[in-house]
């Protein structure tokens, strides 16, 4: 297991007294941010209980890295795909000797003396009581409660020095009450009813027999996909060096003797895998060879890693599989008897092991994320700037749209739709990280000649019994992230096709997604032992990354490198390899939702793969 140590770096232990000791400011306000829907505050945080503190100190050139970033990801480029390495990624965003002189004065006369670094130093991560935080950030720390029981030490305002807010972008946890949830959409199965199974409406099975024989609206597997996308009969030539993870987030872990029982029913070939790919553990993050506790059974726990999986394999075997668990799930009672630290909001821990690595698969899939209002922008904006430094070296990071429709709501609830601004303004809520503009986002189609977007409204009968709830492909335009270059032209004849419809519930001037899409309604799969179905944009974005590490393996073997960023090739020509997505929608908010139309939408994005195109216009061979 990897603790946070080697997650970062070795422990450095500060030196008693700089040379030149610098004189300290006064304090001010730095971050405010507004306690989030559905929280309620509990009482102060007990004195004593510990917290990890990461520091995000300014970095030295990120505006030097976002243009290497670009002229690497753009194909019309000389430097296509000429990747930086991990020690040139790490000098770019390395702070200035000002800066880490002036956080470290600060820190040692607070009387913290172990700081734990990032490769680059632009993290600084201190482990202090909370009364030690409390006084290092003049600010007051609350146990907030979630309507689910999750509870979270958390502060919504904190201070410091005034001559160190330009050197310092973030601290947290403080102000961050994202609680990275899983898409996907599954619950036990009931007795069958067949008379009363959902089917879109409009639905007309597959005219082409060999589409037909391989899909089924009751439920899709490995051989629908191969046939759907066109990856059948494709054999992987650099699997030993081409390579693919996914992350598993709050306790999940992928079960390996449900995944055997998967893939001997549904792609024998690959069987071998369910006892062959990797776990890497971070920050306490489970990992797990035999099957569910009867606790985990009970929870419901290990779904989404299930299917994430059992996707992968069922589409990649023999390509190596890396399954990343890292923990940080708040606690629901924190121990602080025991001294321990609530947990931090996982993307920051696992990006900052990910940037510690100089050997990575070339594409992550990740099927979790939250509103985006429930981070501070500030935050958001320095976990996307990671991911940044990730796509510079050639990683293609993908993120699930979200299961909301255009509100990111647990249904058509316009009550769900209320921005977290401290007026209670009626909005679409777009999704963190899906609206980072340096990942690649995949919403959800169902269906098959033609797909559509997908949808399912409420209480639904899924072909397994199950009366399912609302579900539509996720889908908005970011708050925070303003649209990049790569999608002006795409996303302004959209909203050129869109008019004035739903002004003042979303930010025409955002980064808008998804980018991509891939089926993802009632995807088989199993659980505890037995075959069920799951649906959500968390089985979409398994599948698409599957598709394009298949498309690494033609590239490598062809000795060109990785896709890597995928989306400025994907916006200036790699959208015609996608089949164009031309009817659905997806609702929200007590909606009409957004609408799909030709070309790019903010459903279905471009589309969904046709593999041997993707590979000819990527320039490989299959």
């Amino acid at each position: 297991m990897l603790g946070p140590s080697i997650l970062l770096a070795a422990a450095v232990f500060a030196p008693e007294l700089l040379a030149t000791p610098i004189a300290r400011s006064s304090y001010a306000v730095k971050e405010t941010h507004y306690v989030p829907r559905r929280w309620t505050q509990k009482g102060r945080a007990p004195k004593n209980q510990m917290l990890a503190l990461q520091i995000g100190v300014k970095q030295g050139d990120f505006n030097e890295l976002e243009r290497h970033l670009y002229e690497v990801s753009d194909p019309s480029h000389s430097r296509y795909g000429q990747h930086l390495s991990h020690e040139e990624v790490n000098a770019l965003v390395a702070p200035d000797d000002e800066a880490l002189d002036l956080v470290h004065e600060w820190l040692l006369s607070s009387g913290v003396k172990n700081f734990v670094y990032s490769p680059s130093k632009d993290w600084i991560n201190i482990r202090i009581s909370v009364d030690e935080a409390e006084k290092l950030l003049a600010t007051e720390y609350s146990i907030y409660i979630h309507e689910d029981g999750t509870e979270m030490a958390r502060t919504t305002k904190w201070s410091l020095p005034s001559h160190l807010h330009k050197h310092i972008d973030t601290v947290q946890p403080t102000t961050s009450f994202m609680r990275t949830r899983g898409h996907s959409s599954f619950v036990n199965p009931k007795p069958l009813n067949l008379s009363e199974i959902y089917q879109p409406p409009g639905y007309v099975p597959p005219t082409d027999p060999v589409i037909a024989a391989a899909c089924s609206i009751n439920g899709t597997t490995p051989t629908c996909f191969k046939t759907l996308y066109k990856t059948v009969g494709y054999e992987q030539k650099s699997c030993g060096e081409n390579q693919i993870g996914f992350n598993n987030f709050l306790n999940e872990v992928p079960i390996r003797p449900d995944a055997k029982i998967f893939l001997d029913k549904y792609a024998p070939s690959a069987s071998k895998g369910a006892y062959e790919y990797k776990f890497v553990s971070i920050d306490g993050g489970p990992q797990q060879d035999n099957g569910s506790s009867p606790t985990q059974l009970a929870k419901g726990t290990n779904k989404e890693a299930n299917l994430d999986v059992q996707t992968i394999l069922g589409m990649t075997y023999p390509m190596p599989v890396t399954a990343f668990t890292t923990g940080g799930q708040p606690p629901q009672i924190p121990d602080v008897a025991a001294g321990d630290p609530p947990g931090n909001e996982p993307y920051l821990v696992w990006v900052n092991y990910i940037l510690a690595q100089k050997a990575l698969p070339q594409v992550i899939s990740t099927s979790y994320g939250d509103d985006e209002q429930t981070v501070p922008i500030e935050y958001a904006k320095r976990v996307c700037a990671s991911f940044a430094q990730l796509g510079a070296r050639g990683i293609s990071l993908l993120f699930s749209s979200g299961d909301g429709g255009a509100g990111n709501a647990a249904g058509q609830n316009a009550e769900e739709c209320i921005s977290n601004d401290g007026k209670n303004t009626t909005k679409f809520l777009p999704s963190f990280p899906a609206g980072c503009p340096f990942v690649t986002t995949v919403g959800a189609t169902q269906g098959f000649q033609p797909e559509v977007a997908a949808y399912r409204p409420a209480k639904s009968l899924g072909p397994d019994g199950t009366l399912h709830g609302y579900y539509a492909s996720g889908s908005g335009f970011s708050e925070y992230f303003s649209r990049p270059k790569y999608q002006e032209d795409a996303v302004n004849s959209y909203l050129h096709k869109v008019g004035d419809l739903h002004k003042g519930l979303f930010n025409p001037a955002g980064r808008g997604y998804p980018d991509l899409s891939a089926q993802g309604l009632y995807f088989q799969f199993v659980w505890n032992s037995t075959n069920s179905v799951i649906s959500g944009t968390s089985a979409s974005s398994p599948l698409m990354a599957s598709i394009l590490a298949l498309v690494n393996d033609a590239l490598i073997a062809s000795g060109k490198p990785a896709l890597g960023f995928l989306n400025p090739w994907l916006y200036k020509k790699g959208y015609k390899g996608f089949t164009d997505i031309l009817d659905g929608g997806n609702g929200g908010c007590n909606t009409t939702g957004f609408p799909v139309t030709k070309d790019w939408d903010a459903v279905t994005g471009w589309g969904t793969p046709i593999f041997p195109e993707i590979v000819k216009l990527a320039g490989a061979k299959i």
